[in-house]
């Protein structure tokens, strides 16, 4: 019989101080996700952050919820995105997955988002008709660097023995990108990377509409769901460990030494995120910038959903990428959820809105 578990903020405390956590066959959260869900200043002691699906006394599935909140008007109005949604393969075709999302319905009445679902994910949502998409955001993945070695085997089974031959390739591609990446100039304009926001930045960033203030996105910072470390949990099956994994909050100067620009990189493993901009300018500084840093910093790839800074690139001849493509970050709300926020409201979403900041 299947039987459900709910963990607010004091209960996933005790649930994870215990080392309870630990004792089944896969987890069913990390130690430091539970710490940042436990810290979100989006979430209340009450709401629900973890829901757990037993068939009688063994672990089934999980669901996890990130609270989070737009300010319509001046109110407050709550709603939370869907984080991870997991059943064990010894457990399937039980409508276990089912049960889970009803019971996420119940606890937020339906005030529930999603993003970045895998293809098998989104199949089960539009399946049980209870979402329905909202405008998408549209955006751009530059890549800086080969890799052969791993894009042509991939699309290719029959290529998967001259992979040595690829891996050559690349290192001999990206030596040659290297040395012309190598004449990009330091900016001459004042620049400076912090590891969290600051007072400055506090108050430049506070005149924006945006959906986290600096305080949320400091959380994120101080408290991330991806760890370093070089071997990956094997009990866990979302992101809890890169090989490097780090957030930089970048503030650009005008000549006249204003503060015109602040923005959160996230890199891991050679990619390179954009997760909030904010900007008086026309962004030529913060390309120039881009461009330094993926040259010091030797990224492979940039995704970015800004469309005021992806036309400043395109139109950068200087930028370093060596290729570019379109790519696009759908989103789901349920019915509930949209029937309750104002007609033809928008999100206005940035790059790290919902879960995506944090992975």
């Amino acid at each position: 019989m299947i039987h459900l578990q709910t963990f607010n903020k004091k209960q996933l405390d005790d649930f994870v101080s215990s080392g309870a956590f630990q004792d089944y066959d896969f987890l069913p959260i990390t130690g430091h996700r539970a710490k940042s869900h436990i810290e979100n200043p989006k979430a209340s002691e009450s709401q629900t952050l973890l829901v757990l699906a037993y068939d009688d006394d063994k672990l089934a599935g999980y669901l996890g919820c990130l609270p989070d909140d737009f300010k319509i008007d001046g109110e407050i109005f709550n709603y939370a995105w869907l984080s991870t949604l997991f059943i064990s393969n010894e457990f399937r075709g039980k409508k276990i997955a089912q049960t889970l999302l009803n019971k996420a319905f119940e606890e937020y009445q339906g005030n529930i988002a999603i993003t970045e679902f895998t293809k098998e994910a989104e199949s089960l949502y539009n399946k049980i008709h209870a979402f329905t998409y909202i405008n998408p955001k549209s955006g751009t993945r530059y890549y800086f660097r080969t890799d052969l070695q791993t894009i042509i085997p991939a699309k290719k089974k029959k290529a998967k023995p001259f992979k040595p031959f690829f891996s050559l390739a690349d290192s001999l591609l990206n030596f040659f990108i290297s040395i012309k990446n190598g004449f990009i100039k330091h900016p001459s304009f004042r620049f400076e990377i912090l590891n969290k926001i600051d007072e400055e930045s506090t108050e430049f960033i506070a005149g924006f509409k945006k959906n986290r203030v600096a305080e949320e996105i400091n959380w994120a910072i101080e408290n991330p769901w991806i760890l370093e470390g070089n071997k990956a949990d094997q009990k866990y099956l979302f992101s809890s460990y890169s090989k490097s994994f780090q957030y930089f909050w970048v503030k650009v100067y005008s000549d006249d030494n204003n503060l015109i620009t602040c923005s959160l990189l996230m890199l891991r493993d050679g990619h390179l995120k954009i997760p909030y901009l904010f900007s008086i300018a026309d962004l030529t500084q913060f390309v120039d910038f881009l461009s330094y840093f993926v040259a010091e910093n030797k990224i492979n790839m940039l995704t970015s959903y800004q469309t005021e800074l992806n036309k400043n690139i395109d139109s950068n001849l200087s930028f370093p990428n060596i290729h570019q493509r379109k790519i696009e970050r759908r989103y789901l709300f349920h019915q509930n959820l949209l029937d309750r926020l104002p007609k033809n409201f928008d999100p206005s979403f940035q790059d790290g809105d919902g879960d995506c900041l944090m992975t």
